[in-house]
């Protein structure tokens, strides 16, 4: 059964289409295009677990700029390493995902306090950490797959 969810006015959402190319796609987030490929597309572009994780690291050293900017804290500079590993009893998940931080120019009780408020605030980090509602819909375009060649 085909059903269509009502999109809110505020959702944000992001595109993506299939190339000329097998297992590459163009995603597109606001006016920002870029390449992706499929595990087992041609391997030349950053691929879609990598994206995820990308966004994880760059949501995570934002809040935290923002937050000891806030503070006060003398934060000098902020890295992150983002790990992963599937599942082997279920490759349709990941066993675990891993942040790791290196926070510079802060003390340790003050490097707890904003990776504190990271956890607490991020939705890129508490959606995979809690579980989240996720919806799939399609729709067909039969006057496509009329027009193809046999």
């Amino acid at each position: 059964m085909t059903t269509t969810t009502q999109i809110p006015a505020d959702a944000v959402s992001i595109t993506g289409r299939t190339t000329d190319t097998e297992g590459r796609f163009l995603v597109t987030a606001r006016t920002n295009h870029f390449v992706s490929d499929a595990r087992t597309g041609p391997a030349e572009a950053v691929q879609a677990g990598e994206l995820m994780l990308s966004s994880l690291a760059s949501r995570a050293l934002g809040i935290i700029q923002i937050h000891a900017r806030e503070r006060g804290s003398g934060l000098t500079g902020a890295h992150a390493v983002i790990s992963y590993q599937r599942a082997p009893e279920d490759r349709t998940r990941y066993a675990y995902l891993r942040l790791d931080l290196r926070l510079s120019g802060v003390e340790p009780d003050e490097a707890d306090t904003l990776v504190g408020l990271l956890t607490c605030s991020c939705p890129i980090y508490n959606t995979p950490r809690r579980g989240g509602n996720v919806e799939v819909s399609v729709r067909t375009d039969t006057s496509t797959a009329a027009s193809r060649p046999n």
